[in-house]
C-alpha cells in the first residue's frame, strides 16, 4: 500500500466530522436538523430550466456555456456580483477584481495555496466552520481558536491572539455564523478590518449567509471597511440560487486576484461554463429581487418554527441562538448532556429518528468544549416536521438531564 501524504493525518479528524454530517441526509427515514442544505423549495427549477433551453441554441449562448472559458470567470457574472451583490452592501469594487469559482469552498482552498505553508498559524472563531478546518488542516496550517459571544469574535482576545502567534491568517464568518447563527457587531467589524491593516495579517472573510437576512439591521460586511486589501471576501451562490450548481466568488486586492488566478489555472482552469451562463442570466433577467424576498420569507417561517419548539419541548433550562437570518440556530443543553454521546440513539431510536449536529466537533480546542451543543438546521426542513421533529428530540433530551 503506498504512503499517504502527511497532510490526510492532520485532517482525519474533521474529516471524519464532514463524513458523518453528509451521511446522516441520506436516510429518507429521518427528520435531519444536521445538513446545512437550502430548502428544495428555494431552487428555482422552473426558472432555470426556462433559461437553459433559452440559452442552449448555437445563435444564443450554447458555444459559449459548452466551452472552455475564462479563468477568472464569465464577465457578466462577475459584473452581476458587482452590481447585484456587493454594491447594495456598501462595497466599492471592479469586475476585475472578482473570480468566480467552484463553489465558496474551493474559494477558502485557493486562498490556503495562496498563503500557508506547513506550520503557519491561523486563527478561527470559537465554535468555528468545521469544514474549513478541514482545508487548512489539509494544508497542515495550526489552528488556534479565538473567543467568541453574542456579538461574534472578541476583538480584544483576537488582538491578543494575533500578538503572540504571529497568524498569517484570521478567518471569520461575521454573518448568521455557521455554526451558532451570530451576527459579527458593525463596531466589530470595523476593528477586525483594521486589525487585518495593522499588523498585516488577511481577514478571511467567509460570508455565504449574509445575503438572506430576514429580520434585523443589515450590516456591511468587514471587506466594506478593508484600506489596505488586507481583507479577502469569499462568498457563495449556494444559498441565494443553488448548492448544486457549485458557484462562489472571491473579492480581492490585484496583487492577491493575480495569484489567484495562477492558482486556479493550476488546480482546475476555470469554473464550469454552464452554470456561470445560466446563472448571469437568471440575475440579467431580473429574477433574483423577488426569488430573495420568497426565500427570506420561507427561511424567516422556518426559524420562528424552530425557536418556538425549542422553547416550548426542550428540557428547561436549555439555550439556544436567535438568529436574524442564514439557516441554523445553536442549542445549549443544561447539565451533563453529551450531544455526540446520544446522536447514535437519537437518529436509530425508532421513537426518535431526528438528527443533529453535536456541538464539540466545532471546537478545535477539544477537551469536551461544546459537548453540551448543538447545531440545528431548519433551512431544509418544512415547518410541521420541524414542530415534530423537535417535540422528538426534545422529548428523547429530557430524559437524559
Amino acid at each position: 500500500m503506498p504512503h499517504f501524504a502527511e497532510r490526510m493525518k492532520t485532517m482525519e479528524k474533521s474529516a471524519r466530522i464532514i463524513r458523518n454530517l453528509f451521511g446522516a441526509m441520506g436516510d429518507p427515514g429521518l427528520i435531519s436538523f444536521s445538513g446545512g442544505a437550502p430548502a428544495k423549495e428555494a431552487l428555482p427549477i422552473d426558472i432555470v430550466r426556462e433559461i437553459a433551453e433559452d440559452v442552449l441554441r448555437s445563435e444564443k449562448r450554447g458555444v459559449e456555456a459548452l466551452q472552455y472559458g475564462s479563468v477568472q470567470g464569465l464577465p457578466d457574472l462577475r459584473e452581476v456580483v458587482v452590481r447585484e451583490l456587493l454594491s447594495p452592501k456598501g462595497i466599492d469594487a471592479k469586475a476585475e477584481n472578482i473570480l468566480i469559482t467552484s463553489g465558496g469552498l474551493e474559494g477558502i482552498n485557493l486562498l490556503c495555496q495562496l498563503f500557508i505553508d506547513p506550520g503557519d498559524v491561523i486563527l478561527v472563531e470559537s465554535p468555528t466552520f468545521v469544514h474549513c478546518v478541514e482545508i487548512f488542516e489539509m494544508f497542515q496550517a495550526k489552528c488556534i481558536s479565538v473567543a467568541m459571544d453574542e456579538n461574534g469574535m472578541i476583538p480584544e482576545d483576537l488582538e491578543e491572539k494575533i500578538r503572540r502567534y504571529d497568524p498569517k491568517v484570521v478567518y471569520v464568518i461575521p454573518t448568521f455564523h455557521n455554526p451558532t447563527g451570530r451576527t459579527l457587531s458593525l463596531e466589530r467589524r470595523k476593528k477586525i478590518a483594521e486589525m487585518g491593516s495593522r499588523y498585516d495579517v488577511v481577514i478571511l472573510e467567509d460570508d455565504p449567509y449574509r445575503d438572506i437576512r430576514y429580520s434585523g439591521e443589515d450590516l456591511k460586511p468587514i471587506k466594506a471597511f478593508d484600506e489596505t486589501g488586507n481583507t479577502v471576501l469569499a462568498n457563495s451562490f449556494s444559498k441565494i440560487f443553488s448548492p448544486g450548481s457549485r458557484l462562489g466568488y472571491v473579492l480581492a486586492s490585484d496583487p492577491v486576484i493575480e495569484k489567484l488566478l495562477d492558482a486556479k489555472s493550476a488546480t482546475n482552469s476555470h469554473t464550469s461554463m454552464l452554470p456561470q451562463v445560466i446563472c448571469a442570466e437568471f440575475f440579467k433577467r431580473g429574477h433574483y429581487p423577488a426569488h430573495h424576498r420568497m426565500i427570506c420569507d420561507l427561511y424567516r417561517t422556518r426559524r420562528d418554527v424552530m425557536l418556538k419548539s425549542i422553547d416550548l419541548f426542550f428540557p428547561a433550562g436549555t439555550k439556544r441562538t436567535f438568529p436574524d437570518g442564514g439557516l441554523f440556530t445553536w442549542v445549549e443543553l443544561p447539565g451533563s448532556i453529551d450531544t455526540t454521546e446520544l446522536l447514535a440513539d437519537a437518529t436509530s431510536d425508532p421513537d426518535v429518528k431526528v438528527a443533529y449536529v453535536a456541538g464539540e466537533g466545532f471546537f478545535i480546542e477539544g477537551g469536551g468544549m461544546g459537548k453540551n451543543c448543538m447545531r440545528l438546521s431548519f433551512g431544509a426542513v418544512p415547518p410541521e416536521k420541524i414542530r415534530i421533529g423537535a417535540e422528538r428530540l426534545g422529548k428523547f433530551l429530557r430524559f437524559r438531564v
